[in-house]
């Protein structure tokens, strides 16, 4: 009698499979997972090594805990397929900044000199201006909407440029492509924090970048309950940001692994959820009276809208608008009466944010005058008619103030 066969595993995903295939099966096993869908959560920090021999070769699929589990493993498969067959490695971080500056670390030494978007994430600033410059790293600043004209800011010891598209908070849309020619052309690498689109709607490695970083966080974890971040990098790139990982000894642990690889299988539909959402009321608040602009390259209106189009396939739930003129007080009344929008940091989750923002105290190759108080806003999965009746309620709390 023949025995019953075991479960199927899905098949290896490949070019020929659309993205939403690709995130369903990347990096499972279900055959040596005895027929569960999902990686077992693998605890771990010792291997044991069958023989002396073993031990001494290092022979293994898995050596210690810090380097990689089942878990991580599958993570890692399902990410690079979602990075692309540019892809050669995923590191993993504890954070998306423990991400940005590992990439970092990665790349430069004592002597070097970095080029930075002036629109980079705040903590990006952080670390370039504090640890890298104790280090003996210098770094220049850089308008986001440089382009091609970056090459006259190059200096002889110039080895990295990092951008960010759109910047964060202030959303200018930089033209990585025309970027990246120019830094490869000098023999530098480019590193771009990709946490806004996520690889799913810019495929930034495809497009010159070297080094892809990700708050997972955010969109990848899904749920507001992980700290998690992502390093993808090409061929060139990835021996140096491995090296990295080891010697800096970035791990995460298994449960936010876990939580990572369950949130990177439903990105299309939540990310879809939240780009059309977002879209809408981006429209909504262009038609409001209280607001000047809004900031968001997926509108046509918007300045960075050309090179969206041209280089991403889709937009994330975070955009931000520019008030009309009005006293903080006003503005405070407007975020105490929101009840929907919660006021906290990070975005990316199933809930819509909101935060006062304002960079002209740190920008510093680029003004920042936008005109007026502005606002930062992810939009979640609510209802939108909930969602703006919640802001009604905000604006009139606001005009009330004024």
């Amino acid at each position: 009698m023949k025995a019953p066969s075991g479960p199927k595993t899905p098949s290896a995903p490949s070019s020929r499979h659309g993205i939403a295939t690709t995130l369903v099966t990347a990096g499972r096993d279900t055959e040596a997972q005895r027929g569960f869908i999902n990686p077992p959560v693998v605890r771990g920090s010792t291997v044991l090594y069958p023989s002396a021999g073993d031990l001494h070769a290092h022979r293994g699929e898995f050596q210690y805990g810090r380097h990689g589990t089942p878990t991580t493993k599958a993570l890692q498969q399902a990410l690079m397929a979602l990075e692309g067959d540019n892809c050669a490695g995923v590191g993993l971080a504890p954070s998306g900044v423990a991400a940005i500056t590992t990439a970092l670390l990665a790349v430069l030494k004592s002597g070097d000199h970095v080029l930075v978007t002036d629109n980079a994430y705040r903590p990006t600033r952080g670390f370039c201006d504090g640890m890298l410059a104790r280090y003996g790293v210098e770094t220049t600043y850089f308008d986001p909407m440089i382009g091609g004209g970056i090459a006259s800011l190059f200096k002889p010891n110039t080895r990295a440029v990092l951008v960010e598209a759109p910047g964060s908070q202030s959303f200018e849309m930089s033209d990585i492509p025309a970027i990246a020619a120019v830094a490869h052309d000098k023999g530098a690498l480019v590193i771009d924090d990709n946490t806004w689109a996520t690889p799913l709607y810019h495929r930034s490695l495809d497009q010159g970048v070297d080094i892809s970083i990700q708050a997972a966080t955010k969109y990848i974890g899904g749920h507001s309950d992980i700290m998690f971040g992502t390093i993808a990098a090409n061929a060139r790139a990835w021996p140096m940001v491995k090296e990295a990982i080891r010697l800096l000894g970035v791990c995460c642990g298994p449960d936010d692994v876990f939580l990572a690889l369950r949130g990177l299988r439903t990105l299309k539909v939540r990310l879809a959820h939240h780009q059309a959402s977002a879209l809408e009321m981006a429209h909504w608040f262009q038609a409001r009276p209280e607001v000047a602009r809004v900031l968001y390259p997926a509108l046509e209106s918007d300045p960075g809208h050309a090179i969206w189009k041209r280089d991403f396939t889709g937009a994330s739930g975070l955009f931000g608008i520019v008030l009309k003129p009005a006293p903080q007080k006003a503005v405070d009344a407007l975020l105490d009466t929101l009840t929907l929008f919660g006021m906290g940091y990070s975005w990316g989750g199933f809930e819509s944010l909101v935060i006062p923002f304002d960079c002209s105290d740190y920008r510093t190759a680029t003004a920042w005058a936008p005109g007026g108080p502005t606002l930062r806003l992810h939009i979640g999965l609510e209802s939108l008619d909930d969602l703006k009746a919640d802001f009604e309620n905000g604006f009139a709390a606001f005009n009330a103030a004024k």
